[in-house]
């Protein structure tokens, strides 16, 4: 199958109804971080290009939304034409330029501050980072806690950046300043939005 085709198969079959859902979700897992939210397979796109973080991308990403590919996802021509095709989301050339990140390989990402922080005054100008992960059960334990948490939750994504846990500290000291974080993984998704806060990490 050529570039071509395979960027403009493999996207929402019913749009609104499938980004609908989507966002949704994505909502969910925001307002209830470590909370994982199901998702059916709503696009098929190139990859490495996961289906979870495709339909994500679906349902945030236009014209208006620069996107930072990591260098796996960049290498791949068909991943970057089916994102256009179907967002037609700029591609940024820095990671401090994109309102999304999509990273396959997130043990090997650069540094969270590296990203848009955004301002004091315009907290929203920041970028929200999908990470592709195994899946969000059999990593380390991240204990959770801030707005949306009853007391504690806990979350175990497989692959996560090197130094996670330092590295989101660090994004809680920059508040209201600082990045978001989907989680996509096979068939579900979960989300740490800035204000949540890494209690421990247990091996």
């Amino acid at each position: 199958m050529d570039i071509a085709t395979q960027s403009i198969e493999g996207g929402f079959a019913e749009p609104v109804f499938n980004a609908q859902t989507v966002f949704r979700a994505i909502m969910d897992a925001m307002a209830r971080p470590g909370s994982v939210q199901a998702l059916p397979s709503l696009a098929h796109p190139p990859a490495p290009l996961s289906a979870t973080a495709g339909a994500v991308a679906l349902a945030l990403c236009d014209n208006d939304t620069p996107i930072w590919l990591d260098p796996r996802l960049q290498a791949e021509a068909p991943v970057k034409a089916w994102l256009g095709f179907h967002t037609g989301a700029p591609l940024a050339n820095t990671p401090a330029d994109a309102h999304f990140a999509i990273v396959a390989n997130p043990a090997e990402m650069a540094a969270l501050d590296g990203f848009a922080q955004g301002t004091q005054e315009y907290p929203d100008r920041s970028t929200t980072l999908i990470l592709l992960v195994d899946d969000l059960a059999s990593g380390p334990s991240l204990l959770l806690e801030g707005p949306g948490i009853e007391k504690t939750a806990t979350i175990a994504p497989r692959a996560m950046p090197r130094h996670f846990v330092e590295q989101w500290k660090q994004n809680n000291h920059r508040f209201p300043r600082g990045v978001d974080i989907i989680l996509a993984a096979s068939g579900s998704l979960a989300c740490l939005p800035r204000t949540t806060r890494i209690k421990t990490m247990e091996a």
